[in-house]
């Protein structure tokens, strides 16, 4: 009788244990389910809402994605281009690098002025302007909406200076309007520096905070 109690027991504790076991399995798998989905979504997220960094090429201020165009793009970088309405251009046809802070790394606002100056990688035309999040032109003036490099003012070393704000400023002067962040977009075209997917680039214009209203 006590054996047999004895064993009705040791059988009910090894129940109890492989209960437990399965139990703490399935836990275990089930979180490491959760955390996975967790990272994969949140990369995913993170892909679209600031993709900057995958596939991009970046130069201080600036970035460009020179694969977009090409045969087998980085689907990250599309579905954020796509997402943040930052349009690029084809293989072979030029690179458009943005910018959407100033040197510093602070936000670009549409009340500041901005200085853009130095040189540019070796290009047969240039154009630069200023979009807001969603890539819409803010330029306060129709007749004014996009700077051309062959009709600027360069400096005596053949460097361009351009200031980009809501207020007269001298020189080459970009007017904006609106308020809140933007970008500056410049867009290289013909550029064989980038041929080839090439993106050995050493520098790029800086961006500097003049003033703000």
């Amino acid at each position: 009788m006590v054996q047999a109690m004895r064993s009705r027991r040791s059988a009910r504790r090894l129940r109890r244990t492989k209960v437990s076991d399965v139990l703490g399995f399935l836990f275990r798998l089930l979180l490491g389910l959760a955390v996975a989905m967790s990272v994969g979504f949140g990369a995913s997220y993170y892909a679209l809402t600031d993709g900057r960094l995958f596939a991009a090429v970046r130069i201080g201020p600036w970035a460009a994605w020179p694969d977009v165009g090409q045969p087998l793009p980085n689907p990250y970088t599309r579905a954020y281009l796509a997402r943040s309405g930052q349009m690029q251009l084809g293989y072979a046809e030029g690179i458009r690098f943005m910018a959407q802070t100033d040197d510093s790394g602070a936000p670009l606002l549409a009340n500041c002025t901005y200085r853009v100056a130095g040189f540019v990688p070796g290009a047969s035309f240039w154009t630069l302007e200023a979009v807001d999040l969603e890539g819409v032109n803010i330029a306060a003036s129709p007749d004014l909406m996009v700077l051309h490099s062959e009709r600027i003012a360069r400096t005596g070393d053949g460097a361009m200076k351009i200031n980009i704000g809501p207020r007269l400023a001298p020189g080459n002067w970009l007017p904006i309007a609106g308020v809140g962040e933007f970008s500056i977009a410049l867009t290289f075209y013909d550029a064989l520096v980038f041929s080839g997917g090439n993106t050995s680039i050493e520098q790029m214009p800086s961006i500097q905070m003049e003033d703000c209203a």
